[in-house]
């Protein structure tokens, strides 16, 4: 993989569907979701401006799950609502062993002599959410879960300022593809607009007596909008300096090297690339009541800022 100075053409409607000569979510793409991959190595090399990095996986298995992330008969593993035209499936990758290497480039803008980041793990798992329209099987919202146990994880200095680089280095192409994303879909934020916007009478009309059983299925399991998340059972992270840098530096003037030891447990981050300010946040994964004085603080932003833009 290569990253691009500015993003790539959407790919337009499903390869499946164009393959088996339908245009909507019909047999080809239950079948092919349906499949469960067994691959024993895979090795994914990527090539930046200013690093490469290379992520090595064993024994990765990938199978549809239900909306519980369990595996259960093939039509329990997707929801379709004929009303909204609308279908959600669920997918779960589990690997043995994930090993991550990234170093800088020669014409990058790091310091010629770097050391390289390298990260071991064991087991872990993706749990994957996909809301797609029924017509076209274009995808309208995400949800991805990276779930990782325990941690440990060795850092030196000039690691974690190169990490930090490489994390720069990849903003603004990210930022280029949310953007991109942001112009070309505007059917899908209009919907989301009025899914959120409509969020109050959807609930009072779930809970009226003529809502079928699906809808209320749908609803439960709806990604409202789309989100990626990190959790992390236990995190030991070792932060030390390099053995050049204290040779060259801190021995010279009587200093002994030093390090610093992090534990974070049930350490989670949540991103949610398009929510607008001011939306409702009741549908996050971690809300809690606190998150309320936050909507009122962000709504009260929104509405000075409105006001300063219709006065010019």
């Amino acid at each position: 993989m290569r990253t691009c100075e500015e993003p790539r053409p959407p790919n337009g409607q499903s390869p499946i569907a164009l393959a088996a000569g339908q245009s909507e979510y019909g047999f080809a793409e239950k079948v092919v979701e349906g499949m469960f991959i067994v691959v024993n190595s895979i090795t994914i090399k990527i090539h930046s401006k200013a690093f490469h990095a290379s992520f090595e996986l064993w024994q990765l298995q990938g199978y549809s799950v239900n909306p519980n992330w369990q595996q259960s008969d093939l039509r329990l593993t997707r929801i379709t609502d004929p009303q909204r035209g609308e279908v959600l499936t669920f997918k779960e990758l589990t690997w043995q062993t994930l090993r991550i290497e990234a170093d800088a480039t020669d014409n990058g803008d790091q310091d010629p002599v770097t050391t390289p980041l390298r990260l071991i793990t064991n087991q872990g798992r993706i749990q994957i959410s996909l809301k797609r329209r029924t017509r076209d099987c274009n995808v309208m919202a995400s949800k991805l879960m990276f779930l990782l146990d325990d941690l440990l994880w060795v850092l030196t200095d000039s690691q974690l300022k190169a990490m930090m680089k490489y994390a720069e280095s990849l903003s603004e192409a990210m930022e280029k593809s949310a953007q991109q994303r942001k112009s070309l879909a505007p059917e899908s934020v209009q919907v989301s607009e009025s899914r959120f916007g409509c969020w109050s009478a959807r609930k009072k009309e779930k809970a009226s007596p003529n809502a079928s059983s699906i809808g209320q299925y749908f609803d439960k399991h709806d990604m409202k909008e789309s989100s990626y998340h990190l959790l992390i059972s236990r995190l030991d992270l070792h932060i030390c300096d390099d053995s050049h840098t204290r040779e060259s530096g801190a021995l010279k003037h009587g200093m002994l090297g030093g390090a610093i030891q992090l534990t974070f447990r049930r350490m989670a981050f949540d991103y949610y690339p398009f929510h607008r300010a001011g939306d409702a946040c009741k549908h996050w994964v971690r809300y809690s009541e606190a998150m309320e004085t936050r909507g009122q603080w962000a709504k009260k932003l929104v509405s000075e800022f409105q006001s300063k833009i219709e006065k010019l």
